[in-house]
Parts: structure tokens; sequence; C-alpha cells
């Protein structure tokens, strides 16, 4: 079966600054325990601020670190699902429901790209 990477992008400077509520976190958790009872859900998490992050660019032969925040980015990825699904339908109806566990201020784009085998 193949897989898929969802990858969750937020804008952080929208994001409610105490986080997910409670709420949404339940609704989070009921969802994961159905993927993962379902045998689509490999894994998932959330990331830390992008403040927290590093970037590594490789250019002219030359490695150069950069630290967050980026401000030149303003969607970050904040998270991932890596899940199985039978096709890339099924993987985007699980990302559709994920997403629709969110509050309606919320604005998040999931990216879902198959990973490539082999």
């Amino acid at each position: 079966m193949p897989r898929y990477l969802s990858m969750i992008r937020v804008n952080e400077s929208e994001a409610p600054a105490e986080g997910p509520s409670p709420e949404l976190m339940e609704r989070m958790g009921v969802l994961i325990e159905e993927m993962t009872k379902a045998g689509v859900l490999l894994d998932t998490a959330g990331l830390t601020p992008a403040a927290q992050g590093k970037r590594v660019t490789w250019s002219g032969g030359k490695i150069v670190v950069t630290e967050g925040p980026f401000a030149e980015s303003e969607e970050v990825i904040g998270g991932y699902a890596l899940i199985q699904a039978e096709d890339e339908a099924e993987a985007l109806e699980w990302t559709k429901r994920f997403l629709q566990t969110h509050e309606t201020f919320w604005t998040i784009t999931c990216e879902v790209r198959q990973i490539a085998e082999g």
C-alpha cells in the first residue's frame, strides 16, 4: 500500500497563543485512535515553533545554518502525519477529517504527497 506524508502548514502568527484547545486535542485524539485502529496512521506529531528551528542549506559547495524564526515564511510546517492508504483519495479523506477537527478560526493547509518508493 502506498504511503503519504501530510505536512500540516500553519501561520504561527495567526494561531492561538495558548495553542490548541483541550477540546481540539480531544477530537484529534479520537481521530488518531480511529486511524491507528484502521491501520492507516503510521506516525504523527506536532513540531516545536519555527523560532526554535534551524534551516540547513547547501549552496555553492557550502553549508549555511540559519536559526529561526524565519521572517520570509508566513506558513511553517507545524506537524505531520504519515499515512498508509489504499490510494490518494483515501489519504485525502483522512486529511480532510483531521482538518475538520479544528475550530473554524484556524487556517490550516495540509500538503499531501505520496512517498516515492524504491
